[in-house]
């Protein structure tokens, strides 16, 4: 395990599959590890995956979801195979994937400044076009609220994660954040839907010309905020994974619940990479869900672990200037914490 250090934060990250299996931040442990990482009969079972053996913190997936182009394992190389040490100081590491992503090489660079973790990877080289992701999970003990940079669309793919699972009804585009329900109803997706056992996924499209998109995430009981910054000029999309008890079956068993993934990328939602390659209902909006391979690019994501201010239930407004990252509350209170301005340059 790597382990780095900046003040009152820690991180470790793994370099066997190179995903973080903890983040902490003062007291707060801003990010969620499965339950069965140390489960021997999980982690000698050769039908689950790695990623999901493993699952834990944030982890970069290429390509996004399932690869039904090569049949590789889902999300990717960059989820399931070592990655070198390069280089490592107190509060920074450079890793290198040990295995070409359709011939690219890909690095990753973390670093921690406070309760900010920075993280880039570089993809130089290859062929082709792949779809890629974030995947930082949380988990919330009494469900949580969401806030989030101004959309122009949200989606939900055609087919169910898991079939009869799914609380938000399937295959539609919506211009805001209410989404109808397969009972009827309506859910408003700045809520977590902490009372129901589901499985669900949707994808949130980020408004034409931004620079740099945003979620923050309020967890009721942890009386904390997780911001996760993204280049929206990479990224176009905020894709929403909820596992709130749906999955019945091995290593999940019902038990993976009040988990949010805020999965930041390029991909085609949850359908693969083969519709990723295609045209689809996000390229027709002008959406790009691949990254065309050959030359170089720089993904840059940050994650900033906060407390609550009191009586504070939803952001306005996140901005990153004059050295700092801003949070503007609805009310119009403010909280700043210094943040490397040239990050998202």
């Amino acid at each position: 395990m790597i382990r780095l250090r900046h003040g009152d934060s820690s991180l470790t990250l793994d370099p066997a599959v190179g995903n973080i299996p903890e983040w902490q931040v003062g007291g707060r442990h801003p990010l969620h590890n499965a339950p069965w990482r140390d489960e021997a009969e999980v982690q000698e079972n050769p039908d689950i995956p790695l990623v999901n053996r493993r699952l834990a913190g944030d982890f970069l997936c290429m390509p996004f979801g399932r690869d039904d182009v090569e049949d590789g394992p889902p999300h990717g190389p960059t989820a399931n195979s070592p990655w070198e040490v390069i280089r490592q100081d107190v509060a920074e590491a450079h890793l290198r994937l040990s295995v070409p992503v359709r011939g690219a090489t890909v690095d990753k660079h973390a670093r921690i400044t406070g309760p900010v973790l920075y993280q880039t990877h570089r993809v130089e080289g290859g062929e082709g076009a792949v779809s890629f992701a974030h995947h930082p999970m949380s988990r919330m003990a009494e469900g949580g609220r969401l806030s989030f940079s101004p959309k122009r669309a949200v989606l939900t793919d055609p087919v169910a994660q898991y079939a009869g699972h799914n609380l938000w009804a399937l295959n539609q585009i919506q211009p805001d954040l209410i989404l109808p329900c397969e009972d009827g109803g309506d859910w408003d997706l700045r809520t977590y839907p902490a009372g129901q056992a589901v499985e669900d996924f949707c994808v949130l499209v980020e408004a034409r010309g931004a620079r740099i998109g945003w979620t923050v995430l309020m967890r009721n009981a942890e009386d904390d905020m997780l911001v996760v910054l993204k280049d929206a000029r990479l990224m176009p999309l905020t894709m929403l994974w909820v596992s709130n008890g749906g999955r019945d079956f091995s290593p999940w068993n019902g038990r993976h619940r009040g988990i949010i993934g805020i999965e930041d990328g390029c991909a085609a939602g949850g359908t693969g990479l083969a519709a990723a390659q295609g045209e689809n209902r996000l390229t027709a909006m002008g959406v790009p869900t691949v990254l065309p391979l050959g030359g170089t690019h720089m993904i840059r994501h940050a994650m900033v672990s906060l407390p609550r201010p009191p009586g504070w239930a939803e952001v306005r407004e996140v901005t990153v200037a004059k050295g700092q990252v801003t949070l503007t509350e609805a009310g119009g209170a403010e909280v700043s914490v210094p943040f490397d301005e040239g990050f998202f340059a």
